[in-house]
């Protein structure tokens, strides 16, 4: 009779324990400060931030996720450098012409115009004067020339690297120096 006793007891206590579980209820936390950090604000009062007015700047030498530096200089050397070396790392299988000219169509086509002759909407209204033409002898374009400028921008032209990666700013050259081809024939 004992050992019965037991049994049921044992069982008892088992169905009393599953029967309290809860799985609605989240469970006890050991260390609640690892599920549930200290959230601070950017420009707090706060010794996490220097100053305590705003935020830290990254490690010196650290590069972001996702970038790639470029190594050419924003200086006229570093254009004629660029210009004489810098190619393509795309090859033929890479080269997307149809996301090239939409790219090109958002931020190339306004001044340069669609077909690359220099008559973009905005040479058109006389908002801007001066693109030449891609096909202008004196210009002698070429890719490592072409992305030197999308990356740095050149004269009233601004950068566009924040707002081209570096495939997209490929693609880019690719068409314009299919439109280079097209007008020069």
């Amino acid at each position: 009779m004992k050992g019965l006793t037991k049994i049921s007891l044992i069982a008892f206590l088992m169905v009393l324990l599953v029967a309290c579980k809860k799985d609605t209820r989240p469970n006890y936390q050991f260390m609640p400060n690892m599920y549930e950090s200290v959230g601070y604000e950017t420009y707090s009062e706060s010794n996490a931030f220097r100053n305590g007015k705003e935020g830290q700047l990254p490690v010196e030498g650290t590069i972001p996720r996702g970038y790639k530096p470029f190594d050419i200089d924003n200086t006229i050397e570093g254009f004629e450098l660029a210009k004489t070396t810098l190619k393509s790392p795309l090859d033929s299988t890479q080269v997307d012409m149809a996301k090239g000219k939409e790219l090109y169509d958002i931020y190339c086509g306004i001044c340069h115009g669609n077909k690359g002759a220099g008559q973009g909407n905005l040479v058109k209204r006389e908002k801007i004067l001066g693109i030449p033409s891609y096909a202008d002898a004196g210009r002698a374009i070429t890719e490592g020339s072409t992305y030197h400028t999308i990356y740095y921008g050149k004269n009233a032209m601004g950068s566009y690297a924040n707002q081209l990666n570096e495939e997209e700013r490929w693609q880019v050259v690719a068409y314009v120096m299919e439109l280079k081809a097209k007008l020069e024939k």
